[in-house]
């Protein structure tokens, strides 16, 4: 109510500057707002028959409360696959999945092509443990074809108790036909960030931009920090994105301070630059690599956008989700809300990558590290004689003392990480050399 009485007087200045500014022009503005005023009340005349059509015609009685609703759930649904609206609960529930726990599967779900399909599964929650994958379509909901489906219908038909199960059919590109999988829906706690060291680098996972995500990073990076690694790995894969706020945040640890991270452009045109702060931990020199996928949306794809344009950092993978519009929600007096796209976004150096997304320095299919059979070579080292190396032993205790063991069965069922090990090593050799000169 506050927020209301406050605006009013905007308003009621913004009506007496225009008027003064625009006198000589009033028959024909008059006119015009005559013309758009008359027209939009024929639009709400529509809306108004049609209710009283319902309310009089309809086979059973419907409250007006649930007519209205669907016109505003069905104004919203004719913006763009992001708007929507927002019930109490449905409101009380984003709220409390923004702080990283809430009830359901762990997927993040979108329509794509008028099809409901999988943005990214939540690591460690019963969607990822179940095997669906970014890019899955999700085509039948406890047999029920989800044809027309709205975003708030299906999260509604998912979400459920901790402990029931639902039904879905997958279909996926490069199986022969759909499949079902059954689901038992579980809280979902979501741990944003996940790290360890492989072979001196640094290995940081971030599952998703929640409340504080970036103090999670911070405190994560520190312990890196202690462990004296040569280099970071930043994986954005599968992230679904999540609150813009951490995602600038995010990227203040990687970036110098006062960078523009990204920024958006309302319907006039207005920009809103959006920079790096000050922040406790910083690692702006420290060689790094970024890796994406095609479950890579939103936030994942506004932080490796903005390290990719300064060239902070290598992008490895494959092109990301390619969102690049900002949502703002808007609270409503009987504490439902709604989601409606205010802006679109750009990378620093003005990419929009709306349906194109952000495309890796190098692209990079997933998929498993095959060797191939040894066969015998002759070396030196087998020849009768052969001259010994009086420095190896040498060198090898040197090379031994600060190099940390590779988890070379995480490396050889992850093609992609292991290609960005291998790149940073090169990177970290490579600089290294070139500071020598």
């Amino acid at each position: 109510m506050n927020n209301k009485k406050k605006l009013i007087p905007i308003l009621f200045a913004f009506v007496i500057i225009t008027a003064s500014v625009f006198a000589t022009f009033t028959v024909k503005i008059t006119d015009v707002y005559a013309a758009k005023k008359e027209n939009r009340y024929e639009n709400l005349e529509t809306l108004t028959d049609a209710i009283n059509i319902i309310e009089k015609n309809y086979v059973e009685d419907v409250k007006m409360e649930t007519l209205i609703q669907g016109a505003v759930k069905g104004m919203l649904s004719e913006l763009d696959p992001h708007s929507s609206y927002l019930t109490p609960e449905m409101f009380k529930e984003f709220k409390v999945e923004t702080k990283g726990e809430f009830g359901g599967l762990g997927i993040t779900i979108s329509i794509k092509d008028n099809i409901l399909t999988i943005i990214s599964p939540i690591e460690d929650t019963p969607a990822d443990k179940a095997g669906l994958k970014a890019g899955d379509k999700i085509i039948k909901i406890e047999g029920k074809p989800t044809t027309n489906i709205t975003l708030e219908e299906a999260v509604d038909k998912l979400r459920g108790k901790p402990g029931t199960k639902v039904t879905i059919t997958i279909f996926r590109e490069g199986k022969d036909r759909p499949f079902d999988v059954t689901i038992t829906r579980d809280i979902i706690t979501i741990k944003a960030v996940k790290s360890k060291v492989i072979d001196n680098l640094g290995y940081l996972r971030l599952t998703q931009f929640k409340q504080e995500a970036s103090k999670e990073m911070s405190k994560a990076l520190e312990e890196l920090k202690k462990q004296n690694v040569k280099g970071l790995i930043l994986d954005l894969r599968n992230n679904p994105g999540g609150l813009l706020s951490e995602a600038v945040r995010v990227s203040s640890i990687f970036l110098p301070e006062d960078k523009t991270v990204v920024y958006t452009k309302d319907r006039d045109g207005t920009e809103k630059h959006l920079k790096t702060r000050e922040t406790d931990t910083n690692a702006e020199d420290i060689p790094m690599v970024v890796l994406i996928n095609e479950g890579s949306a939103s936030a994942s794809e506004i932080v490796s956008g903005a390290l990719q344009d300064y060239k902070r950092a290598l992008v490895i993978g494959q092109t990301s989700f390619g969102k690049a519009s900002v949502q703002t929600i808007i609270p409503m007096g009987n504490d439902s809300a709604i989601k409606i796209t205010t802006a679109r976004y750009y990378t620093p150096k003005g990419q929009s990558i709306q349906n194109v997304g952000i495309k890796p320095d190098i692209m990079v299919k997933q998929g498993t590290v095959n060797y191939e059979e040894e066969h015998p070579f002759l070396k030196e080292s087998d020849l009768e004689n052969h001259l010994n190396n009086e420095k190896i032993n040498k060198s090898r205790q040197n090379s031994s003392d600060n190099v940390t063991v590779t988890d070379n069965k995480t490396l050889e069922d992850d093609l992609q990480l292991k290609f960005a090990v291998d790149m940073l090593k090169g990177l970290i050799i490579y600089g290294q050399e070139k500071a020598a000169k």
